[in-house]
């Protein structure tokens, strides 16, 4: 899964992305680099540290977000439409899309409208590949009218265009629009740019985190809510300082902000989920590990993310609720208790399962 962090230039977006892959300041790609920043970030999970405690294995294993740093474009100014060009064909790629909104001040570094307005920004951008995907849409119906032969499946497909054309001029996304499941296979092809779950992160200096207060703050809620986009607010400036604390100094420097863990964490979770992902956990001396699944998935086809001869072989998945070995303490007890199951290849996997597939190949 591919997701992109996109966002005017300024915005803070690359800090946001080191923090994310946990790279160091100064690492990231050269400006001016033909292709896309990518890296790889952890999704932190308590549950993944509270069963390491117990099984002190070899290995831990966090689930993984696949990131690229899309550059920044300029919503105005020299060089707006080869930016604008550049940064769509970065973000077609990508299955996500993170909206680094700026509402920091600084002195040194100028937003370049001027004012902050983190309402007017995500709407730039949002506008940006709205009009991208009604070219798209214009250019497929003109080819279709133009071409030599109408067929039944160019007539389909011209029917279905002309309706998302109508939807898209009315300043509809195509995530929002009322299509049947088949017309949804239909149309994936065109890779829609929005179409693709987003997210919404405003980047706030230490003093508006403090407040919780910022520019235009209740414009870009009301215009988020409107685009049914997902918010959340953090300060890359504060969290890059955490990341460099020691352990013990971190645990400190959030009390005293009253958090209860870094909102980069909390960020990595919300990426994670923006897909409708969730994980199912194996655990032992060997290793603990969250593995990667859709929400929905069965236990067969789970225990096919591990490796397809258990998919093959599945017999049964012994399934053990996080919540019950956390309050129990140990598997011995959670056995006692009765709280272990076995499942069969119908069972919906739960987020958090721990299981341990029984197979035969």
């Amino acid at each position: 899964m591919k997701i992109g962090l996109v966002g005017l230039n300024q915005t803070g977006k690359t800090t946001i992305f080191n923090l994310l892959t946990g790279r160091e300041e100064g690492s990231q790609a050269p400006a001016g680099k033909s292709a896309a920043n990518t890296g790889v970030g952890l999704v932190p999970d308590s549950r993944i540290d509270f069963l390491s405690q117990m099984f002190k294995p070899k290995k831990i294993t966090y689930a993984q977000i696949e990131l690229t740093d899309v550059a920044g474009f300029s919503a105005t100014g020299e060089g707006q439409k080869s930016g604008a060009a550049k940064f769509l064909n970065d973000v077609r790629p990508c299955e996500a899309l993170i909206h680094v909104l700026r509402a920091f001040e600084s002195d040194s570094v100028i937003h370049e409208q001027g004012a902050i307005d983190p309402a007017r920004d995500l709407e730039a951008v949002e506008t940006e590949m709205l009009f991208a995907d009604l070219e798209l849409v214009e250019k497929r119906i003109d080819r279709i009218k133009t071409g030599k032969k109408m067929t039944k499946e160019n007539a389909d497909e011209l029917a279905r265009l002309e309706r998302c054309f109508a939807w898209l001029e009315g300043g509809g996304t195509m995530r929002e629009m009322e299509l049947s499941e088949e017309e949804r296979i239909a149309i994936r092809n065109y890779a829609f740019l929005t179409e693709k779950p987003r997210l919404a992160v405003v980047n706030l200096d230490e003093s508006q985190f403090k407040k919780k207060d910022y520019p235009n703050k209740e414009a870009v809620r009301s215009l988020c809510s409107q685009l049914n986009i997902p918010l959340l607010e953090l300060c890359g400036e504060m969290e890059l300082e955490i990341s460099r604390l020691p352990e013990e100094d971190k645990l400190m420097f959030m009390e005293d902000l009253g958090l209860s863990e870094p909102g980069i964490a909390v960020l990595a979770r919300a990426v994670y989920g923006l897909l409708g992902l969730i994980s199912f956990l194996t655990a032992g001396e060997d290793e603990v590990r969250a593995w990667t699944i859709e929400e929905g998935t069965s236990a067969r086809a789970a225990a096919g993310k591990i490796h397809s001869d258990i998919e093959r072989g599945f017999i049964r998945a012994e399934v053990v609720k996080f919540e019950d070995i956390k309050s129990l303490g140990s598997m011995a007890k959670v056995k006692e208790k009765g709280l272990f199951r076995l499942e069969g290849k119908e069972y919906t996997v739960i987020d958090g399962d721990i299981i341990n597939f029984r197979f035969n190949v």
